[in-house]
């Protein structure tokens, strides 16, 4: 089989989070939350974490919930957070983290996501900080939930007395909604081996931590990389980890900046999307203030990274001591609990340049010196993944040649909770998960392309939709993450690529200008649909949501007599009557 072999690694050297935890509770870091000024607002040790989450425990157990019973926590930027994710650990209780963020659509849309997460993983008990207790109640009223608001509901509860038992070997350890599952949720059931085994992958082999680094985030502790990277495996390595809130990055991304140069922060992750909002917000005057050189390790994953963002994040940050070398480019999912494949560290970007005209036709990356796609090198698998490239009758494929990429090993999920039909269609008997990732090898390295529903298939050219929507974003009056390319299937049959472009104002020059770029470089002529601003949905994650914006373009759209789209309400559906 053409694929990079399975290995039998070391085990992690503790058997579940809780006794992670024991062993972090002796020494003396732990997480430190910063509020909109940059300023330290809470901290706390592991130590302290360990004595609260106990007792919360003892609390908990009160209750008599069954064994492996579901609490979600609103998991906002905030300690009550750490507390009971790992007081759940401590009962016997599974941790749900469920999202902390208004999106486009309000108070509503939210109350209406987060009553659905409730009810896909049959909580038994919800807890939200402050700020989040009433959008809690509403979701929760009518549910059978035995405890649902804030902490101070759970604080007035006796404490139990018999010997706590905390999930072990073999249990659950927390079950991680994908960040696209806000419709349809799909809740991933880690293990606490398959959970242990990738933090020990991540942190020794991926980014080979030290006693002397110090972890810096921004991300969502409800996403894959923030609950995975910075809050199990800041524990797990007994590392310090200084966290702003997702809010107040979006407002204010220099902080993170601050935070890394006061604190000499050494490993800190984002999308390509937060290195660029970065840089969009940086000014002359603050090449004085950072002073960036402790920054070892800054990871960079997302379905497809565009090199651009992170060239332009480093040129202007190198004066202050940032060294490019540091992007280490990683691919992962929340399926395997995060890490994947991670590029070597201290070589920076490893850049394939492939036939862009070869490459829409046949799928074959070959490379080229002119014409060219930029894609990234994401390193080689984990050492105990089993991976392969591969067709869709499951055939391996060779190298450069794009495919389905599925991996197999100890880390990956037991299912989706409750979901046996969807966990089939992704998991197979034998353990190789379907990625849902396009993408090919060079050697043992992995190459991301695409997510396999989202590319655009037009006449028998494969389209990337980031491609599109890269090209459109580099182009004068359009911002960069306000695009979202899809295709739609015409009355006759025949596909239609689209490309929603969100605009103050109507631009049809701009239009034009779009359809014609799109013809020259990629032979297609896309539907340019312009929007208003804040009107492509976005994922719990923030991601842009393409499946979300094809199904708001169709909803509002119908057909004129020649196949072409037009919004409904338009005179033009005279016409097509």
């Amino acid at each position: 089989m053409n694929s990079t072999p399975y290995k039998v690694e070391p085990q992690s050297k503790y058997a579940s989070l809780a006794a992670a935890l024991d062993a972090a509770a002796d020494g003396q870091t732990g997480y430190n939350f910063y509020n909109a000024k940059g300023e330290l607002e809470h901290q706390l040790p592991y130590s302290v974490l360990r004595e609260e989450a106990m007792v919360l425990a003892r609390k908990l157990a009160s209750l008599e919930l069954p064994r492996g019973a579901r609490m979600a926590i609103v998991a906002d930027t905030h300690p009550l957070f750490h507390r009971y994710f790992f007081a759940c650990q401590y009962a016997g209780l599974i941790p749900v983290p469920v999202p902390a963020a208004l999106q486009l659509g309000g108070s509503e849309a939210y109350i209406r996501q987060l009553r659905l997460l409730l009810q896909s993983c049959t909580a038994s008990v919800a807890v939200a900080p402050p700020s989040f207790v009433d959008f809690l109640h509403e979701a929760g009223a009518g549910l059978d939930l035995a405890v649902c608001g804030g902490s101070e509901l759970f604080e007035r509860l006796p404490e139990c007395s018999r010997t706590l038992e905390p999930l072990d070997t073999g249990e659950p350890a927390y079950l991680q909604y994908t960040s696209g599952s806000t419709r349809f949720p799909r809740g991933v059931e880690m293990t606490q081996e398959a959970v242990m085994n990738n933090l020990r992958e991540i942190c020794d082999i991926g980014v080979q931590v030290t006693d002397e680094d110090r972890l810096v985030s921004w991300l969502p502790f409800y996403h894959d990389m923030g609950l995975v990277a910075f809050v199990l495996g800041a524990l797990y390595s007994q590392l310090s980890v200084d966290y702003l809130s997702p809010r107040t990055f979006a407002m204010r991304p220099r902080l993170w900046l601050k935070i890394i140069s006061d604190n000499r922060g050494t490993v800190s992750s984002s999308p390509p999307t937060g290195y660029a909002l970065c840089a969009t917000r940086l000014r002359e005057a603050d090449q004085q203030r950072y002073d960036l050189s402790s920054w070892r390790v800054a990871c960079v994953g997302a379905e497809r990274i565009h090199p651009e963002q992170l060239r332009r994040f480093a040129k202007l940050l190198e004066p202050v001591g940032f060294n490019p070398k540091a992007f280490v480019a990683c691919y992962g999912m929340a399926e395997c609990g995060l890490g994947i494949s991670f590029a070597p560290l201290g070589e920076g970007m490893h850049i394939d340049r492939v036939g862009k005209d070869l490459m829409i036709e046949t799928g074959r990356a070959e490379p080229a010196d002119e014409d060219y796609l930029e894609l990234v090198d994401c390193g080689a698998p984990l050492p105990s993944y089993e991976t392969k490239v591969c067709d869709d009758e499951g055939n391996p494929l060779p190298e450069r040649q794009c495919g389905r990429i599925c991996v197999r090993g100890p880390n990956v999920m037991r299912g989706y909770f409750n979901d046996p039909e969807t966990t089939r269609e992704v998991l197979t008997e034998d353990g190789w998960l379907d990625t849902g990732d396009i993408g090919y090898r060079i050697g043992d390295h992995i190459v991301i392309t695409a997510r396999r529903k989202d590319v655009i298939i037009v006449n028998g050219r494969n389209l990337w939709p980031q491609d599109l929507e890269h090209l459109a974003e580099t182009t004068p009056g359009v911002r960069m993450g306000d695009t979202s390319a899809f295709s739609v299937t015409r009355p006759s049959g025949e596909e239609l690529a689209v490309l929603v472009v969100e605009s103050r104002k109507p631009q049809p020059e701009l239009a034009s200008t779009l359809a014609g770029l799109m013809r020259s470089h990629f032979g297609v002529t896309p539907y340019i649909d312009m929007v208003p601003p804040r009107t492509l949905p976005r994922t719990s994650s923030g991601k842009l949501s393409r499946s979300r914006a094809c199904a708001d373009f169709i909803a509002r759209m119908t057909w004129d007599a020649d196949g072409q789209p037009v919004p409904i309400g338009d005179d033009r559906q005279e016409a097509n009557a």
